[in-house]
């Protein structure tokens, strides 16, 4: 049980490949009697099954006392390689409005050097609420753009965008208090 984070963090890491993978080049490796709206479903199950890893490995290493070094640097960047993945396949199905991509994934880059700094003082800044909550709105507008089943998709992308902005903006609040 010792190595399960680590592991489902490095098969999100590859999901996330297969994801950008399958978004690209699913209607030419599908057999060409399946419909190619396929593409959408099985893009949006692969996007969910590593989304799941994410939340199975920290709580696993949470209640099984199985935390590693590796866990702490792989896991956000499995997480920010999973959403990359998906934002880069959605842009280039011209699925995803660019300007919320872009405050999204700028916002990640940020926090992620910003966490790098506040490591360097070696303090931590803990994820809260705020981010479980950002994490997971960005999850299901990603989930419903890719299914491209439900028009509010763009609708929950900007609820994304706006929670992402909002979390980032508390953790920033966080960093300075915690360098006072």
């Amino acid at each position: 049980m010792r190595n399960l984070p680590n592991i489902l963090t490095i098969s999100r890491i590859f999901l996330s490949i297969f994801l950008l993978f399958f978004i690209l080049y699913g209607r030419d490796i599908l057999p060409s009697w399946v419909n190619g709206s396929w593409v959408h479903y099985f893009s949006c199950l692969i996007f969910c099954i590593a989304s799941l890893t994410d939340f199975f490995d920290g709580y696993i290493a949470r209640n099984y006392h199985s935390k590693s070094i590796f866990g702490e640097v792989f896991d956000p960047l499995a997480d920010k390689m999973l959403i990359l993945s998906a934002f880069i396949g959605l842009l280039i199905a011209s699925k995803a409005n660019p300007w919320a991509v872009f405050i999204i994934l700028s916002r990640e880059f940020f926090i992620t050097g910003l966490r790098v700094v506040v490591a360097s003082t070696g303090k931590s800044i803990a994820a809260n609420m705020l981010g479980k909550y950002k994490t997971g709105i960005q999850i299901l507008a990603i989930a419903f753009l890719l299914a491209d089943f439900f028009p509010g998709g763009e609708i929950l992308l900007w609820i994304a965008t706006f929670a992402t902005l909002y979390s980032g903006g508390d953790y920033v609040y966080r960093y300075y208090k915690s360098m006072q």
